[in-house]
């Protein structure tokens, strides 16, 4: 089921997310199928379970629309449950990024270049620990930064945060255009 993506404003954005029940493996399975569902109908390449009003830790990536620009995604979906960082890499790397919670928003956002995670498998419900780099770890530091109440925006430099605060004012009040179901507190 395609479900509405919360904008930029919304207290669920904001919040930590919670350790997800992993006992509940079938409600898991179907947020994540939803979740997957409303990411690919939004032509989005990452989803945390906060964007569709959910405050459990879980997230999704899926970069095979990406291979154009970014060769090594050839493959890389990933779906998490329980996400956390056991590596962050001292070197960095800057990429433009945008988000299905702020829409027509970006920002070069400097992260860490490699990461380690573990995290739930949801097929499985086995602990799994993986290394990502280059944007298959952009990608995941985004969404994890989601289920920490941080977004994107937050990390800008202070001067394109300043640019942007028109806009995000817009975003939040439901003043935006997406070719995709939204919702904010507003609303």
């Amino acid at each position: 089921m395609i479900l509405p993506i919360y904008l930029y404003g919304s207290q669920v954005l904001r919040a930590a997310a919670e350790e997800s029940d992993l006992a509940d493996r079938e409600g898991l399975k179907k947020l994540i199928d939803d979740m997957i569902e409303t990411m690919h109908h939004a032509d989005g390449c990452g989803l945390a379970a906060p964007q569709v009003g959910v405050s459990r830790r879980i997230l999704v990536v899926d970069g095979t629309d990406l291979t154009d620009r970014y060769p090594e995604l050839a493959g890389f979906h990933r779906e998490m449950i329980n996400p956390a960082f056991t590596f962050e890499s001292e070197d960095t790397a800057s990429y433009e990024e945008g988000c299905l919670s702020i829409p027509n928003v970006d920002a070069e956002i400097r992260r860490p270049a490699r990461i380690k995670v573990r995290y739930v498998h949801p097929e499985t419900f086995e602990e799994v620990e993986e290394e990502f780099g280059g944007f298959a770890a952009r990608m995941i530091q985004h969404e994890m930064d989601h289920l920490d109440g941080v977004l994107f925006v937050d990390r800008a430099a202070p001067i394109r945060r300043k640019m942007l605060t028109g806009k995000l004012m817009n975003i939040s009040r439901g003043n935006v255009h997406t070719r995709y179901r939204v919702k904010t507190d507003k609303k």
